[in-house]
């Protein structure tokens, strides 16, 4: 059993983590959470009754039960947080965005190698159904040699509100960090990145829509966001020298939350999409598939970083992996838009 902890309470915690991690009495207790504004009513939810709040971090740095604590506070303070953490001898799981620079990663992971702990960043869409699909069918080897992938996480809300803020606050810290951790699970680091962020709704805020391409020799990557798309793009659009895969809904776990139902309900985020896989086999017959979706799962994370603690499984998201991510979101407000960074 691993006892945890939470600092920050809020939509982050109660939405993406909790419900996850309160359903696997079996693994993780949660013991305390830290949060600095209290809300009595929210704190006396029958799911939360056999939890201690608290306004005092030390009660959770100071209590040896403790192993594992979650950051879920704004991204300007998860380095401050996380490394606090390591310092008291605590696994830190991080919330996205993992840190607001490629430097403060470097720290915190020097400092969990010094003292010998966990420090990972939250990438809970590697478990969305959508990803897993697409993943499904890139590794069955039927599309051949990909030679690219189009990754979409778009909205239409053309109406924004003035929200001044720093650049990781924007659309490329905010949804690129997911869109891009996929492409690295899955290819690994890539050769160049092209950028092209814009803020189109309201000049003085960060970045509202992006672009990023991910350059693999012959292979490309390209992620996207926009606020502006009213008619959907595929959520994933796979090619491949032998055919093509095109998958249109996003997981729907993030829905289901939004709207209170819970991942124990038995319909919760049920997805009956049928994905779409057109190629030529070996004997130059054609072939179209309809794939049903793999179940998506963000207590996966849990379940993962779990392993990691108990029997020493290399961690869901390699070091590598979260330094890349942070290289390239970081290297994006280091030039002017748009720009070509070259990774060694």
């Amino acid at each position: 059993m691993i006892h945890s902890a939470f600092i920050g309470f809020g939509k982050s915690a109660t939405r993406y983590h909790l419900p996850y991690v309160l359903a696997r009495k079996n693994k993780f207790h949660v013991k305390r959470i830290y949060d600095r504004q209290r809300n009595p009513q929210r704190e006396q939810e029958a799911v939360y009754r056999d939890i201690q709040f608290t306004s005092q971090i030390e009660d959770i740095l100071n209590d040896a039960e403790i192993s594992l604590v979650t950051v879920c506070t704004h991204p300007d303070s998860h380095f401050h947080y996380a490394k606090l953490c390591l310092e008291h001898g605590k696994n830190v799981l991080v919330e996205k965005p993992f840190t607001t620079t490629h430097e403060e990663a470097e720290i915190l992971f020097a400092l969990a190698r010094e003292k010998g702990l966990l420090v990972t960043p939250f990438q809970n869409r590697r478990f969305d159904s959508c990803f897993l699909t697409m993943k499904q069918a890139i590794e069955s080897g039927k599309l051949g040699d990909i030679v690219e992938v189009e990754s979409h996480f778009d909205y239409f809300r053309p109406e924004a509100d003035v929200q001044p803020g720093g650049h990781f606050d924007g659309a490329f810290y905010g949804l690129g960090v997911h869109t891009l951790d996929q492409i690295l699970s899955l290819f690994g680091r890539p050769q160049q990145v092209f950028y092209h962020l814009r803020h189109l709704r309201q000049p003085s805020n960060p970045d509202d829509t992006f672009e990023a391409q991910l350059i693999y020799g012959d292979m490309k990557a390209i992620i996207k966001t926009s606020h502006l798309v009213k008619t959907p793009y595929p959520k994933f659009l796979v090619h491949g020298t032998r055919g093509s895969f095109v998958r249109y809904q996003i997981d729907q776990q993030e829905t289901c939350l939004k709207n209170g139902v819970m991942p124990d309900n038995a319909h919760f985020a049920e997805d009956e999409e049928l994905a779409l896989l057109d190629y030529v086999d070996d004997q130059g017959v054609n072939h179209i598939e309809h794939l049903p979706s793999v179940k998506g799962d963000y207590g996966r994370v849990y379940d993962a970083i779990y392993d990691t603690l108990t029997t020493g499984a290399p961690n869901y998201v390699s070091e590598e992996q979260a330094l890349t991510n942070l290289e390239i979101l970081d290297g994006a407000f280091r030039q002017p838009s748009p720009s070509i960074l070259v990774l060694a």
